[in-house]
């Protein structure tokens, strides 16, 4: 099913393309039909978002929860979790500043000329502080973290309780069990889910090609084409990372997540991935206690394709307004970045806020915004592939480094990975 998953998921992009073309060629803009039949479109991605967020909630807190108590260790757990922070930490630096270098090589920006009177619409840059970001970590309700999908909420409390269930040890068995079982459900529903991705990807490229047609790209060549080598640059740069500590390995963990790479890319949604993610993770040799914890956490931590994005936006913007910003300026933006991006969770729009919010903190247009508005699909599809690609090597390391990582199981197998060993079992986590 893996291999027909994939070339199902490819087969959509292009006839969502072709099919985006030829309603943008037949319709004109004014039409209201055409809306009709972007509206139409665009319909068979909400709903498969919708149905993977169906899944999120419940999958990010068994697997936690079984992680933790199948660790039995809170020394490991520390450990594990001190090196996904240093390496997520490490990663959004290096992240931020390719983003800068790249745009001060090529300068997209420069000669562009914005209409500062332009509206980019309600960003809520307000929601961006300290204190929003502290009190967004902690719930104030588990159903209702769970109920909003707020990953990082759900993390904290599993977190809770999965550290509750090694303390009480065998009482807490049956829970351990009933999450592991659980678990297993939601992977099992993901493989159903994951049948209508080729038909979620049809409808959002052509939605999107039918509202705003091949010439956007064309329009904004230069800004995708350069955005796009630099996140290309910073793969090559998280594989050969990765390929210190994974050896030739790393070249298949990179075609082992080929299908959480499309799903990202096609639907331009990194969430639209986890639940393959992990799938795809437990046949690389990756136990589900490691994976269970780390990659939540980089979800809300670990976004690479969003930091090079927001450095590479900021610069571009005040290049088109034909400001100048001196080298210790870009340094200082780069580190507010850093910290402002790590309170994005829940904020609407998230890359968008970070970039306003610095934008205005360091005296430059926000207006610039707007020019980003016609091409932030396009980007937004890059952005949250390489996401994908950023907390896939640093789970693999980070798995590898703790000498945990385990043989390969056969990417294509399609649901035999519920009987590889090495998954971690409900009965084995008692």
């Amino acid at each position: 099913m893996g291999r027909r998953l994939t070339l199902y998921i490819l087969a959509g992009m292009v006839l969502g393309i072709l099919a985006g073309w030829v309603l943008h060629a037949s319709l004109p803009a004014t039409d209201s039909r055409l809306m009709q039949w972007v509206d139409y479109f665009q319909l068979l991605p909400d709903v498969f978002l919708k149905l993977i967020k169906m899944i999120l909630a419940p999958l990010v807190f068994a697997t936690i929860v079984t992680g933790i108590a199948g660790m039995g260790d809170s020394a490991a757990l520390g450990r594990i979790g001190s090196k996904a922070l240093a390496w997520f930490v490490t990663a959004s630096l290096v992240s931020l500043g390719m983003g800068l270098v790249m745009v001060n090589l090529f300068k997209p920006g420069v000669g562009v000329g914005l209409d500062v009177a332009t509206d980019v619409g309600d960003l809520n840059v307000a929601e961006l502080t300290l204190r929003h970001f502290i009190l967004e970590i902690f719930p104030s309700s588990p159903f209702d973290a769970m109920a909003n999908n707020n990953i990082l909420q759900i993390l904290v409390f599993s977190l809770f309780v999965g550290v509750g269930l090694t303390a009480i040890g065998e009482h807490g068995a049956p829970i351990v069990r009933a999450a592991g079982a659980l678990a297993e459900l939601m992977l099992q529903v993901t493989g159903y889910v994951m049948r209508f991705a080729p038909f979620a990807v049809f409808g959002a490229l052509a939605g999107v090609i039918g509202t705003r047609g091949l010439g956007i790209v064309v329009t904004y060549g230069v800004l995708v084409s350069e955005f796009y080598f630099a996140m290309f640059l910073l793969w090559v740069l998280l594989f050969c990372v990765g390929g210190l500590f994974l050896g030739k390995r790393v070249v298949t963990l990179f075609r082992y997540i080929r299908e959480p790479l499309l799903l990202s890319f096609s639907t331009a949604s990194s969430e639209a991935s986890l639940p393959k993610l992990f799938e795809q993770l437990d046949r690389f040799g990756v136990p589900r206690r490691i994976s269970g914890f780390i990659l939540p956490l980089g979800y809300s931590f670990n976004l690479d394709g969003s930091m090079i994005y927001m450095s590479f936006a900021s610069i571009f913007i005040a290049q088109a307004y034909g400001i100048h910003v001196p080298i210790g300026a870009q340094i200082l933006m780069l580190l507010t970045l850093m910290v402002s991006s790590k309170g994005i969770a829940g904020v609407p729009r998230a890359s968008l806020v970070v970039i306003a919010a610095t934008l205005s903190q360091f005296g430059l247009p926000v207006e610039g915004i707007a020019l980003l508005l016609g091409v932030d699909t396009f980007l937004d599809m890059g952005r949250s592939a390489t996401n994908v690609v950023g907390n896939a090597v640093a789970t693999a390391v980070i798995t590898r480094s703790e000498g945990m990582l385990q043989p390969l199981a056969d990417p294509d197998a399609g649901n035999s990975y519920l009987q590889q060993p090495n998954r971690t079992s409900a009965a084995a986590l008692s």
